[in-house]
């Protein structure tokens, strides 16, 4: 398990992280959302024990990460922006983990030429970012870490490769329980992909929650009347967003959808629907309440 408490960090004045707590359960995949300049890579290379913090503490398994080397063997960052050494070739690369990483499987990384079939002979500055990116993830898998840490990990990858990608990830916390935090501006990957968010904005987490959770506590709400909206029945609800769209109100409420769904019908609406809210709408909508512009919030 990964624990963070009261981590703080500065650069020059400026403070990147402000007192973020959190923990990440082993086998799970936590997607860490916000908005450009939130943190999020700071508190990523906090945890992977790139950054030492400030102030606070960091933890896997009650172990601080900071200048571990035996816990780092077993956790890997893939940052936004890959480094290789220059000139080096893709086998070159590989022996290099495998004398860094204790727990190098080379079968698996003769199995995986089959997925991503780029030939281990290949300088790996000469290849596109695309291509560069298979690579990070063909190393990184290989090396059969305990956590993986991820900053914008699917990034270039076409439809088929990011799909290849995403069941490898899944198959390594299925099989083996590795723990992967991963954070991305594509909503949409982190959804379909993580079962546990949290949503950092200017340095602070504004909350951590299972998605599942979430979701079944904030729905999306589709309305019309024969006449007037009834106002009785807007004063009942535990409206977040509201839009009115000619005759039809869109809006957002907070609750149980039985329970919504038993009040509104006291009311006969004409049209009634509760439609699907997707982690978008849910990211929008949290950012909108710090103040982060959210116009035109349902679609």
């Amino acid at each position: 398990m990964i624990k963070f408490e009261n981590v703080k960090k500065e650069f020059e004045s400026v403070e990147a992280v402000q007192g973020v707590s959190g923990t990440i359960e082993k086998g799970s995949i936590y997607g860490l959302l916000g908005s450009n300049g939130a943190g999020k890579t700071t508190l990523m290379k906090i945890l992977a024990g790139i950054y030492k913090e400030d102030s606070g503490s960091v933890t896997v398994d009650n172990q601080p990460v900071f200048e571990n080397v035996e816990l780092k063997q077993k956790l890997i960052f893939i940052p936004d922006v890959l480094y290789f050494f220059p000139q080096t070739t893709i086998r070159q690369a590989a022996n290099f983990y495998r004398d860094t990483y204790t727990a190098w499987n080379e079968e698996r990384f003769q199995k995986l030429y089959h997925v991503f079939n780029i030939s281990p002979k290949k300088k790996i500055q000469r290849l596109s970012k695309g291509m560069q990116r298979q690579v990070a993830f063909w190393l990184t898998l290989s090396a059969m870490p305990d956590i993986l840490l991820m900053d914008e990990p699917l990034d270039g990858l076409d439809a088929v490769m990011r799909q290849k990608v995403k069941n490898l990830l899944i198959e390594d916390v299925a099989e083996r329980d590795m723990t992967i935090l991963i954070s991305s501006h594509n909503l949409q990957e982190v959804e379909d992909l993580c079962d546990h968010i949290g949503i950092l904005h200017k340095g602070e987490l504004l909350f951590e929650k299972d998605l599942d959770d979430l979701k079944s506590d904030v729905h999306k709400v589709q309305l019309a009347f024969k006449g007037d909206i009834p106002q009785a029945l807007l004063e009942k609800l535990d409206l977040l967003y509201e839009e009115k769209r000619g005759s039809v109100l869109l809006c957002i409420v907070k609750g149980k959808e039985e329970h919504i769904s038993s009040l509104i019908k006291q009311y006969r609406p004409v049209i009634f629907d509760i439609l699907p809210l997707t982690l978008e709408e849910i990211f929008i909508y949290e950012m909108g309440g710090v103040g982060y512009a959210a116009e035109n919030l349902l679609v």
